[in-house]
Formats: C-alpha cells, sequence, structure tokens
C-alpha cells in the first residue's frame, strides 16, 4: 500500500511538511510507502475550462506542467493526503489550483479516485483553518473518496517555519491521523 502527500505551500519542508511527515511517520510504521510531493517553486495555473478532459478521457490534463505527474502518482495511491498553510482563511492558491485541475480531470474520468483514503492536513499562524480543511475536504467528498479523521481536525498552529513541531496537540492529532488511516486501509485492503 501507498499513501502521497501534497504539500500545497509555497515552503519546501516548512510546516506543512512537517505534519504531514508526523502522519506518515505512523503510516511507515505500518508497513505502508509514503511519498511527498511539494508543490512549492512549481507553476500551476488554475483550470482553463478546456474540457479537453472530458473528451479524451485519458486520466490527464490538457494543460501540460507539473499537475499530470501528481495526477499519476495519486492514482497509484491506496490514499491521498493533500495538505496546505491557512492563507486568508482558506488552503493556499497553489493548492487551490491543484484541487480544481486534479478535480476535474478526475470528475472527467468517473470519479477516478473513488473509494480511495483521503485526508487534509492544515498548518495555520491562528485562525481560518476549518475552512482551509474544509475545501480540502470538499476535494475528497465530491470525488467519493473516504475521509479519515483524528482526535481533533487535522490542524497544526505555527508560524515560522518549524513552529509547529511546538504544537503538542497538533502533532499528536497528525500521529492519530497517520494510525487511523493505517487502520483504514488495511480495513479497506483485507
Amino acid at each position: 500500500m501507498k499513501v502521497i502527500g501534497i504539500n500545497g505551500s509555497a515552503r519546501r519542508d516548512g510546516n506543512t511538511a512537517i505534519l504531514i511527515r508526523t502522519a506518515f511517520k505512523e503510516l511507515e510504521n505500518e508497513g505502508i510507502q509514503t511519498e511527498l510531493i511539494q508543490l512549492a517553486g512549481k507553476k500551476i495555473n488554475g483550470c482553463i475550462a478546456c474540457y479537453k478532459c472530458f473528451e479524451s478521457k485519458n486520466k490527464r490534463c490538457a494543460v501540460q506542467d507539473d499537475v499530470n505527474d501528481c495526477i499519476a502518482k495519486m492514482e497509484d495511491a491506496d490514499g491521498i493526503i493533500l495538505g496546505s498553510p491557512t492563507y486568508f482563511a482558506d488552503c493556499s492558491g497553489q493548492m487551490k489550483c491543484f484541487i480544481d485541475r486534479v478535480g476535474f480531470v478526475s470528475r472527467a474520468n468517473g470519479d477516478m479516485f473513488q473509494r480511495r483514503v483521503g485526508a487534509a492536513v492544515v498548518a495555520v499562524r491562528r485562525g481560518g483553518a476549518i475552512h482551509a480543511f474544509d475545501t480540502i475536504n470538499h476535494f475528497f467528498t465530491i470525488g467519493q473518496m473516504v475521509t479519515v479523521g483524528s482526535s481533533y481536525w487535522n490542524v497544526g498552529i505555527g508560524r515560522e517555519s518549524g513552529a509547529v513541531e511546538k504544537d503538542e496537540e497538533g502533532m499528536a492529532t497528525m500521529a492519530t491521523l497517520g494510525k487511523n488511516m493505517a487502520w483504514l486501509l488495511k480495513k479497506l485492503n483485507q
């Protein structure tokens, strides 16, 4: 089994990546492979509504950039974690563009991620994290994916890179998320 994590932060290896890797640690302890893809530095534009994905039905976006690499990896994964920092009470613009593009391709191809396990992970300085959490979870629910939760919402608090590690409850929430995701993946793959 494999879980792909997409870090939608402009900061490579910042708080969002730390949160995802904390969940990954528990998945790896259960023998599940993980891979982190960082969107930082990649140019991902929004959907241009060309509808070519509905015409071709080839499980790829007609706009050739970094999204198709991610779609291929997501297609081969049993679980998907989408992570984002909170920008103005929502996910990052790059994550939103990613969701729009990948979501459209998925819908055009019969909800290609249906029944896969999904989890949202959000880093926040102070407020707005629940809206970002909801935005990511909407991607999962419209795509007929199974979402997994934790002991609290999947949120970690910290502003400067690495500060999230001081949020004991947030880090524990990510560890529980990883354990819950591993449990669910194993149940679904019996």
